[in-house]
């Protein structure tokens, strides 16, 4: 049975219900999200990694709506948070603590003594600061709080330099030549114990050579460290894997990394998130106009830039098609937003079928990184966000109001 977006009857559809009927029903712009092909993917990686002890610790930050979070929760998800906010919402949603790490470069003390509290499985900590911060609050509160260190392997994710973070000039990990002395000076903190590694070399990533690099270097330094007597239990090997047409399916990145870990004694941790949510979602928009002007065509569409920045941030390529029968007539145009910035656009001087003024278009994959990452810029209520399940849509987060975007202001 096919899940996620097809045509039924020449009409796009999410896992067969008819995305217009959807879009009459909550307006638009509209997050439409198919919980088929998020349950499918999670358990593709999960499958994949079957051979060895594992847990997939989905990548909260991707699209973090709790409906999502709830059902992944169900499914024996782990998951990967960067803020407080993150591992409140995971916990909340029924993931437990011993099945969530926590990653970013810039945890407060605030978001430190809520992981410690919680019990989380790790802290993925990036600098030697972090883990005597980490000790102090752990002892204050008569922890013993569990870290992996993160290491910087310097290796090119070869996707955009925006999304890469594995390489000496990134601000994420710490050099992997230093992780021995970390790791040293680490035996002296009785509020920690040094219990794993992780890397992550960026996102988007339609290479897996980069991948079981990255692999094989964690694996040759835990077996370092635990030459030297560090417990090691954990190597996190991240996430970042492409989709699209750098789609690396869970199948073949399995077959590259597990063989470049070897047969160690080790728990594996990967953290997908834009694999699992990507494709899984579509942001559907209405027509407003379609403007010709000095010889160029632009398809003027209700959806802006603060609903979907990725393609203004990193350039990033989102296929659009419209919702109703296929058109045979294409043409060239810019797909463009309403916002006030020469950068609010999704498309440019690209072939797409010629729509009309009120048509629906979707843009597809934009599941990860979209309504997660959109904002109230020119004063614009975010979208509302709709889960199908079980044949059913259903409105998980409403479209923001104006009192919505007021109600914490003074004046």
């Amino acid at each position: 049975m096919a899940t996620g977006f097809f045509r039924k009857d020449g009409e796009l559809t999410c896992d067969g219900v008819p995305l217009s009927g959807i879009a009459r029903a909550h307006g638009t712009p509209l997050y439409v999200y198919s919980w088929d092909a998020i349950a499918a993917a999670f358990r593709r990686f999960d499958a994949a990694l079957a051979s060895v002890p594992h847990l997939v610790c989905y990548a909260t930050k991707a699209n973090s709506s709790l409906a999502i979070l709830k059902n992944l929760a169900a499914l024996g998800a782990g998951a990967d948070v960067v803020s407080g906010g993150e591992l409140r919402a995971a916990r909340e949603c029924g993931i437990p603590a011993e099945r969530i790490v926590f990653s970013g470069v810039g945890k407060t003390e605030e978001e430190i003594a809520a992981g410690v509290a919680a019990g989380i499985l790790a802290f993925n900590a990036e600098s030697e600061r972090e883990i005597e911060k980490i000790d102090a609050i752990a002892r204050a509160a008569g922890r013993v709080a569990r870290v992996a260190l993160r290491v910087n392997p310097d290796i090119d994710a070869r996707s955009h330099p925006y999304i890469s973070t594995g390489l000496r000039q990134n601000k994420f990990g710490v050099d992997i030549a230093r992780a021995g002395e970390i790791f040293e000076k680490a035996r002296r903190l009785s509020g920690v114990r040094m219990a794993g590694l992780q890397a992550h070399i960026g996102s988007q990533i339609g290479d897996v050579e980069p991948l079981a690099e990255t692999a094989r270097e964690l694996a040759a330094l835990a077996d370092e460290l635990a030459a030297k007597g560090h417990a090691i239990e954990s190597l996190d090997i991240g996430g970042g894997i492409g989709i699209g047409e750098k789609a690396i399916s869970p199948e073949t990145y399995a077959a590259a990394v597990l063989p470049a870990l070897g047969a160690r004694p080790y728990r594996i941790l990967i953290e997908p998130g834009r694999a699992i949510a990507g494709p899984a979602g579509v942001l559907v928009t209405t027509v407003l106009y379609v403007k010709r002007e000095r010889g160029k065509s632009f398809v003027v569409t209700d959806a802006g830039m603060n609903d979907l920045i990725r393609p203004a941030l990193y350039q990033a390529i989102h296929p659009i098609e419209s919702v109703a029968h296929r058109r045979e007539q294409i043409f060239t145009a810019d797909v463009v937003g309403p916002v006030c910035e020469t950068s609010d656009f999704f498309l440019r001087d690209t072939p797409i079928e010629q729509p009309a003024e009120g048509d629906l278009l979707a843009i597809r994959d934009a599941g990860a990184y979209g309504f997660a990452m959109s904002s109230n810029y020119n004063f614009r209520p975010r979208a509302a966000e709709v889960l199908v399940e079980n044949g059913a849509a259903r409105l998980t987060r409403r479209r923001e109001t104006f009192e919505d975007l007021t109600r914490l202001e003074h004046v």
